[in-house]
């Protein structure tokens, strides 16, 4: 097998004898064997022995994204490593011994061109210097012409977006440095200037530095998510339309624990010009930014339908073709209750799409559940499917609410028993008879739920409570 040339940088502590105190080891890339090999043939046995040391820790390091978020405190444990990127075979690039803030010992690796930089850009190296004057790479139709001389540059700052990086150049060539940092360098350093302080506070400031672009980049991009969520959050639950209308109306949404997004509950309430007041709740099944979406789009149309005059298994059947032309998976479907009460409020009509019936109570009698024989399939797993409108009779005073699945889906204690309707049943008869109604009667009900389950719920919770 062909021996890999070794290539020489001078090292202060190496040159004046005392290589087991040098402050600064070395590599080199050797393309038969793809591993960091000492940079002279002759090294003694200690620096051997440091080498193996080395690889050891390379090896136990992380190599996934999630493992550079955690890797800051691991080098802050084992030293700083660097990458030198240059082509210069005689070495006239002089690394000079250079502790971290901590005094512990620089390590050094060396790279001709940026395929052997790849091969050691392993997770412990923080930072990289790189030769300007290092030859162009290919022409990459992604990048503009005007910015060929720093080609390699933007090629490597693709390559580690995660490590800091500082540019080479000479005293004549300072304009360049200051357009690399312009591209995305942290730094540029002037090669014939090159000391130990210098190079060093360099180097800690470029690490530092990127890692709080990294951190700030985070905080934008959790601002961005959480302005999504805003948006995602007033399409699924909007604001009533109940202008004119003597009932009183209250909602609460909680979304499960363990997503970013809003999941796929929505409800809405209009009042049409004749007086009626339509009410729906309705559930997409799985979690994420796909089912919000298509949860915002069912509520609109809903909502644009109703006013259009559509009503029962009319205005089901064309919610279904909306559905099934805007989710991403045949597979998805979706549930819905839609509630229409009549302008002098005692009646009202009720269809069931696959999901709960709607709960009511009345002065002077225990809450119970509206029928729900002639419940229909959810929207989109049925093509011509139908959805009956039930007459239900309400009286003169009454309190209803539409609630998904996921306020009666939560465990009750440590077993696998669930809360179900009668339990969901049971606690609001007797939450009712402590004087709760509105916004209170909602906010305990949720509350208890969350607590029987004995922590978040793992699925979304919407409620909506209508009273007359």
């Amino acid at each position: 097998m062909p021996v890999p040339v070794p290539r020489q940088r001078a090292i202060p502590a190496v040159e004046s004898g005392q290589a087991q105190d040098a402050r600064t080891t070395t590599d080199t890339y050797d393309p038969q064997d793809e591993r960091p090999t000492t940079d002279r043939p002759d090294a003694n046995a200690n620096a051997v022995q440091n080498d193996a040391q080395s690889a050891e820790r390379d090896q136990e390091t992380p190599s996934d994204d999630a493992a550079h978020a955690s890797a800051p405190a691991d080098r802050d444990a084992t030293g700083l490593t660097i990458l030198v990127i240059e082509d210069d075979p005689a070495g006239s690039l002089s690394i000079p011994e250079v502790p971290d803030a901590a005094g512990k010992p620089i390590r050094v690796r060396t790279a001709r061109n940026l395929t052997e930089a790849e091969r050691l850009l392993t997770d412990d190296v923080s930072c990289v210097l790189l030769d300007l004057a290092l030859p162009v790479s290919k022409p990459d139709r992604a990048e503009p012409e005007h910015h060929d001389e720093l080609r390699t540059l933007r090629h490597l700052l693709r390559l580690a977006p995660r490590r800091a990086v500082l540019a080479l150049t000479t005293s004549g060539d300072a304009e360049r440095g200051a357009e690399a940092v312009r591209v995305g360098a942290q730094d540029y350093l002037l090669r014939d200037e090159l000391d130990s302080r210098l190079l060093g506070r360099a180097i800690r400031y470029a690490v530092e530095r990127k890692r709080a672009d990294i951190a700030q980049q985070g905080l934008t991009e959790s601002r961005l998510r959480a302005q999504e969520n805003a948006r995602l959050e007033r399409g699924l639950l909007p604001k009533p339309l109940l202008d004119g209308s003597p009932l009183r109306f209250a909602a609460r949404y909680r979304p499960g624990r363990s997503r970013a997004l809003l999941g796929g509950d929505f409800y809405d309430t209009v009042r049409t010009p004749d007086g009626t007041v339509h009410a729906m709740i309705g559930d997409v099944c799985g979690h994420g930014p796909d089912e919000a979406a298509l949860g915002v789009e069912l509520r609109i149309a809903w909502r644009a339908l109703t006013f259009a005059g559509l009503c029962g298994d009319e205005l089901l059947s064309t919610l279904q073709q909306v559905l099934e032309h805007e989710r991403a998976d045949e597979e998805i479907f979706a549930t819905l209750c839609t509630v229409d009460i009549s302008p002098d409020g005692r009646r009202a009509g009720l269809c069931l799409a696959g999901h709960p019936a709607p709960l009511i109570a009345t002065p002077g009698r225990p809450a119970v559940l509206l029928p729900y024989e002639n419940n229909g399939p959810a929207l989109g797993l049925l093509p011509k499917a139908r959805w009956p409108r039930m007459q239900v009779e309400l009286g003169p005073s009454w309190s209803l609410m539409l609630y998904t699945d996921g306020l009666i889906e939560g465990r009750i204690g440590q077993g696998r028993q669930r809360l179900g309707q009668d339990g969901m049943v049971e606690m609001i008869r007797r939450r009712r008879a402590q004087g709760l109604t509105g916004e209170g009667l909602l906010e305990a009900a949720m509350n208890e739920v969350r607590d029987l389950n004995g922590g978040d719920l793992t699925d979304d919770v919407a409620v909506l409570l209508l009273d007359r």
